[in-house]
């Protein structure tokens, strides 16, 4: 009697796009509610017979743009836009902020999350960071190396296990993807500094990986502080 055969779990990079396809579809139609809570890592995984890696890739993209959000302890959930109308403190929706005035808020916020990175992120909080790294360095459009570039700060955010710093930094993220602060950055953003900007990331996290907070918050201010001088000028 031939044995049934187990379906084979595919490479590393395939089986993204049909897991992409499912969720966007479902929240499009509904079928996944606003605040429903998303099947795990690794029942998509098996589900679409692909590895976490996969999972994990589709699901940074999709929190980056908003689709959906992620808490610690609970799990990940369809993003509820209905938040904004209820008058949510940290919904992002209705908030009149400039590009100069999300740089102060971030320069005062971003380096504080450095500490709590250290004593909290885990060796697949490490692998995210590698994950967005590579993404954007391998990404050939500006609005691609955005996204990641994005996507990279709010895992730092999310290493942290630290909900009150997870909603903060969506906030901030969503402000980033304001039609003004897409004008600077296109405009700023020459191969040059992109480059440098990537140095920074991988220093950053390098020194986040060695669990140096003093180090990894210097970073930080550096960075932020090349960005604002990118964007605005001073």
């Amino acid at each position: 009697m031939d044995r049934a055969r187990k379906p084979q779990r595919r490479k590393p990079g395939e089986g993204e796009h049909e897991i992409r396809e499912y969720l966007t579809q479902a929240i499009a139609r509904g079928a996944l509610a606003p605040g429903r809570k998303l099947p795990t890592e690794r029942e998509l995984a098996e589900q679409f017979h692909a590895p976490r890696s996969a999972v994990r890739k589709v699901l940074t993209v999709l929190e980056v743009k908003g689709c959906i959000t992620r808490s610690v302890g609970r799990g990940t959930f369809v993003a509820d836009t209905r938040a904004h109308a209820a008058g949510d403190p940290l919904a992002a929706g209705g908030v009149d902020a400039s590009p100069a005035q999300i740089m102060e808020v971030r320069l005062l916020f971003e380096p504080g999350l450095a500490e709590l990175v250290v004593h909290n992120a885990t060796a697949s909080d490490f692998a995210q960071f590698e994950l967005c790294l590579e993404k954007a360095e391998a990404m050939r459009s500006l609005e691609e190396f955005e996204l990641w570039d994005s996507a990279l700060h709010q895992a730092i955010a999310a290493a942290t296990h630290n909900n009150l710093a997870i909603r903060i930094s969506q906030m901030i993220n969503a402000l980033r993807q304001q039609a003004e602060w897409g004008t600077l950055k296109r405009h700023s953003l020459t191969p040059e500094r992109r480059l440098a900007y990537q140095k920074e990331h991988r220093e950053l996290v390098e020194s986040l990986k060695a669990r140096d907070g003093d180090g990894a918050r210097a970073l930080l201010i550096a960075h932020l502080r090349h960005v604002r001088r990118s964007l605005l000028g001073f």
